[in-house]
């Protein structure tokens, strides 16, 4: 059974097809654990032969070793079959093994460090590098990266590194290679709502890719974010589905919400949903994977997939057939927002 895709294309250029199931790459660059290049590829092999055709990476993950490990995949790919979007915001540079960067988070990777840097001199670097790594002749999307409080720790630094990005001229170094069809989009990858509608407000963007702000768990996104996509034909990237986990794994302890250990008031919450899908003989995961595709302005979802048996787990989610009575039970039970599409 084939995957059903979404084409978008706001500025009349031809647009982009996605898959409603893409790939997250974060850990192909051995987050938390690493795995094997045979692993990896199995796992990408696996993605190609379910129909997977949009496929999202970084030069953080794993720093530069996801982007390495999709060259030697993508080779011999079809170029017109695939989506393929990377970031701009960081260089990732060598250095001594005790100045390594993101340790305890990233294993077995190269020794490299991450510099921010979202000046126009940066973002071209960062491109130049990206498809140095990926070795491929087109990058579709490029997004600026982890623009947002929880990557630099404050709303200061957070505003500081937006007032680069636009001031250092790194936003006109991603709209030159738009406007040049060096690119087909541009937009950003970010964990918070809030930091989109700035940029929404403030640029000329085509998508967003945002981790884990429009979820079964949290729909706050609907308050002003993602009514202004839909009046400008934003598209939406529904990075981190499952909130780092715990909706795929239920609430069980130790589960895993926003990169950490999940508190009693989300397990809570998780599991009076997991109730009601349990009510419906519905999955909790096929439930987080295909609510936020019914948002119109979303285009496609992409969970990570560290294996064979996970990515599995995920092409089954995207086939599942979801009854419209388990939306408006949790509706009802007050589990998820009124104004929620369904």
């Amino acid at each position: 059974m084939d995957l059903k895709t979404r084409h978008w294309d706001r500025i009349n250029n031809g647009g982009l097809t996605f898959t409603e199931l893409g790939f997250g790459t974060a850990p192909l660059g051995n987050l938390y654990r690493a795995i094997s290049d045979e692993d990896a590829r199995a796992t990408l092999d696996a993605a190609w032969d379910s129909g997977v055709r949009y496929f999202d990476t970084a030069p953080l993950y794993g720093l530069g070793l996801s982007e390495t490990r999709l060259n030697p995949f993508l080779r011999g790919k079809p170029r017109n079959d695939y989506v393929l979007s990377t970031k701009v915001g960081r260089l990732i540079q060598q250095c001594a093994p005790e100045h390594r960067s993101g340790k305890g988070k990233w294993f077995e990777v190269p020794q490299r460090r991450e510099q921010y840097d979202y000046t126009y001199d940066g973002v071209m670097r960062s491109f130049e590098h990206s498809f140095s790594r990926l070795g491929v002749d087109r990058i579709d999307i490029l997004y600026v990266h982890d623009l947002c409080i929880f990557s630099h720790g404050s709303k200061e630094v957070s505003d500081m590194r937006i007032e680069e990005f636009f001031g250092g001229r790194g936003y006109d170094a991603m709209v030159s290679l738009r406007d040049q069809g060096l690119i087909t989009a541009i937009g950003g990858g970010i964990n918070e709502w809030e930091v989109c509608q700035t940029l929404a407000e403030r640029g000329d963007f085509d998508l967003f890719l945002l981790a884990g702000r429009y979820t079964l768990l949290e729909q706050t996104a609907l308050d002003s974010f993602l009514p202004l996509c839909e009046a400008r034909g934003i598209g939406i990237v529904g990075g981190g589905p499952y909130n780092s986990g715990i909706l795929a794994t239920g609430a069980r302890q130790g589960a895993w919400y926003n990169y950490d250990v999940a508190p009693p008031e989300v397990l809570e919450r998780v599991s009076a949903i997991e109730r009601v899908c349990s009510a419906h003989n519905v999955r909790l995961v096929d439930a987080a994977f295909q609510f936020p595709l019914l948002h119109p302005a979303h285009v496609t979802v992409i969970p990570g997939g560290q294996g064979v048996a996970e990515m599995e787990g995920n092409v089954a989610a995207a086939h599942a057939e979801i009854p419209a009575s388990l939306w408006s039970d949790l509706k009802s039970e007050g589990l998820m927002r009124q104004d929620a599409p369904t």
